[in-house]
């Protein structure tokens, strides 16, 4: 299967790293050289998920140049946090767009959701034959959820808003997707969630302010993730390059999602990769599931792939899940 047309949408509002500082009480150094942020976009008052995702769709269908009525699948990975609560995306976004009334399915791997929704459009070519485009959409806007006040969350000061889409072919040309892999940490299940809202705490007056993404227990969170991401962020981007019948060797660019500049050049090293094979959002954030679609997007548009480009692409969302895919640019 191929990836035959991206769309991003990004508002246009931003915030610096000075103001990030002024909110968190953090030193601006530490903010710019230690989180990675100089910069990333706010939302205004119409940039909400699904809508966001709707725009990023219209992009990504203008591109491919495909007939809508021949996108016979939606799959929405618009994040849980989204225009209104207990809501399905997947029918808004095809109503919306004018597409047929076919498949449709809400995936959420959180920041991983853009992997598994690849895995599912796999799966979904491999059985319905019928099946020629299909749409993979998604909207973010988890920073609404962000204390800045609170340290423990610091690793998600750098959330952003934005939608992304892919319209995905069952032939090419395209990005060719050559290989994926997943894989779960469950001992780390608990740990980053909304501690209220849900059934077994109820949205009440008096714990509105409790709303907010929290960590439940920061210190065992920190040493599982020091002791095991980087191993299986290695793990997952040579199974999928094995899967598709390469070494790291081949690899010729690694969009690896927002992480802080050190884990993103302890992992460039792992790997044997160099910063120049690479692409760091310090400008843009962290889109959630939807920084995979924005590294190709913005690697296309500055010349850092080409036809003929091995690509590989590592995200993982709290969870917690990990995922990496393959893919090669093949022109018609």
């Amino acid at each position: 299967m191929y990836l035959r047309g991206l769309g991003v949408y990004l508002p246009r509002g931003r915030i610096h790293s000075r103001e990030i500082a002024e909110r968190s009480g953090l030193p601006e150094w530490v903010v710019r050289e230690k989180l990675g942020i100089l910069e990333k976009p706010v939302p205004g008052p119409e940039d909400h998920p699904a809508q966001m995702a709707l725009w990023a769709a219209e992009k990504a269908l203008e591109e491919a140049r495909v007939p809508r009525d021949r996108v016979g699948a939606v799959l929405s990975i618009v994040e849980e946090h989204k225009d209104y609560p207990v809501w399905a995306t997947a029918p808004y976004l095809a109503h919306r767009l004018g597409l047929p009334g076919g498949l449709g399915m809400d995936l959420n791997q959180k920041c991983a959701s853009f992997m598994g929704a690849l895995e599912v459009a796999r799966g979904l070519f491999a059985t319905r034959k019928d099946l020629e485009h299909l749409l993979i959409a998604g909207g973010y806007r988890n920073g609404d959820l962000v204390d800045y006040r609170d340290e423990a969350v610091r690793f998600m000061y750098d959330l952003a808003p934005g939608g992304a889409a892919a319209l995905v072919s069952r032939e090419g040309p395209g990005l060719r997707v050559l290989g994926l892999a997943h894989r779960m940490d469950p001992s780390l299940a608990l740990m980053v969630k909304v501690p209220v809202g849900g059934t077994r705490a109820p949205l009440r007056p008096e714990t509105l302010g409790e709303y907010r993404l929290r960590v439940e227990d920061p210190a065992y969170m920190k040493a599982r993730l020091d002791a095991t991401s980087l191993p299986t962020f290695k793990a997952v981007v040579e199974e999928a390059l094995a899967e598709a019948g390469y070494t790291l060797r081949d690899l010729d660019f690694l969009g690896v999602l927002h992480m802080k500049p050190s884990a993103h050049r302890g992992l460039l090293e792992a790997l044997g990769l160099s910063e120049a094979q690479s692409l760091y959002l310090d400008r843009h954030g962290h889109l959630g599931q939807l920084d995979p679609i924005l590294i190709l997007d913005l690697a296309r548009k500055e010349g850092r792939v080409r036809p003929g480009s091995l690509i590989g692409l590592v995200a993982a969302g709290v969870g917690y899940f990990y995922g990496a895919a393959v893919l090669r640019w093949e022109e018609g």
